[in-house]
């Protein structure tokens, strides 16, 4: 029998902190030599972070940049008044120690030789796309398309690494760079990645229906836009893989259910790390509530919806989800939820997050 993943978090020194914009930095985590296979990575997958704050656990996702063999290196760019990224950004250093969860997510997928892509990415969007087009690049005959937008000049993250990728492949990747407040020489480089300039970008820049993967990640309004407009293209879905940053004025907002009713309630099994634990989730309660008063090892980031940490397989019963913006519609023909949104609809539940 196969030996499953211990998925808790380990404390991992931070080897370097490089300043990537005045509110970005990219951290670069040293992983010992026996936790190696642990921490080996798939380009476009994230680690999760956690620390405690005034007595509470506070964990966030935050996506790998460095390329498939790489060491573990993320990019956090600060948010205004944001308790995690702003420790990161300002505060963090070179030899301090985080916990760390193994790497998880499903943004990614195999590198096939001769594979096109088209990557479609905003602001701290890239984080997951420079991965995925360095480790692409790295593969003979690969070809990649990067459309990137941000605000100004100033506020492109990775700007050197991209330009570094682009002097080593000059003839397998293109960048574009997309600027909403700084005027570009071409007009339509200068204003935000929506459908309008996609409709019109898309074509000029790849022939559409030779691409084999298309990357999109940014914000919900970007990503949104860009499937409207590859499904007006007539673009598979299957070959579209998408992942949101944040979620902008979607209701219903997060909640915050730290305590749940106790007594009785739908019998839910929860499977992880090859450990079965059977419990009783009381009514209004999600799955990933009820399940961490019994496994406080859950896997989980963001608590809503959006980073796809907590993803697990329903092998039983039913569950309706409150908001999903991570699982793509093949994952969910799979039977695959996001146990921080599901509540059961009936009788007994189980869910597989080994699956």
């Amino acid at each position: 029998m196969a030996v499953l993943p211990d998925r808790r978090p380990r404390g991992l020194r931070v080897g370097s902190v490089e300043r990537l914009c005045d509110d970005a930095v990219a951290l670069t985590f040293e992983v010992p030599g026996d936790l190696a296979e642990l921490y080996a990575f798939r380009p476009g997958q994230s680690l999760t972070l956690r620390r405690t704050v005034g007595g509470r656990e506070e964990r966030r996702s935050y996506s790998i940049c460095a390329p498939a063999g790489g060491p573990p290196r993320v990019g956090v760019r600060e948010v205004p008044g944001g308790l995690f990224s702003s420790w990161l950004v300002r505060d963090v250093r070179p030899g301090d120690e985080i916990d760390v969860l193994p790497p998880s997510g499903s943004f990614t997928a195999d590198l096939a030789p001769g594979a096109r892509h088209v990557l479609i990415a905003a602001g701290s969007g890239i984080t997951p796309v420079l991965s995925i087009a360095a480790s692409a690049l790295a593969v003979p005959d690969s070809h990649v398309t990067v459309l990137y937008g941000n605000r100004s000049s100033e506020t492109v993250m990775f700007a050197d690494e991209l330009a570094d990728l682009k002097d080593a492949h000059p003839e397998r990747l293109s960048i574009a760079h997309v600027l909403s407040r700084e005027p570009r020489e071409a007009e339509l480089f200068s204003g935000r990645l929506d459908a309008a300039r996609l409709r019109t970008l898309l074509p000029l820049s790849v022939p559409v229906a030779d691409v084999d993967h298309w990357w999109l990640c940014g914000p919900y309004g970007m990503v949104t836009d860009a499937l409207e407009v590859l499904a007006e293209l007539e673009v598979p879905r299957d070959r579209v893989h998408r992942e949101l940053f944040y979620v902008e004025d979607v209701p219903p907002a997060r909640r915050e259910a730290t305590v749940v009713p106790a007594g009785p309630g739908t019998p839910v099994t929860v499977i992880l790390d090859g450990r079965t634990t059977p419990l009783d989730l009381p009514a209004g309660a999600t799955v990933l509530e009820g399940a961490q008063r019994a496994r406080p090892d859950m896997p989980f980031a963001c608590k809503g919806g959006v980073c796809g940490t907590c993803r697990a397989r329903v092998t039983e019963g039913e569950v309706r989800m409150r908001r999903n913006y991570a699982l793509d519609p093949a994952e969910l023909d799979a039977g695959y939820v996001l146990t921080c949104q599901s509540e059961p609809t009936g009788g007994p539940v189980t869910v597989d997050f080994d699956s």
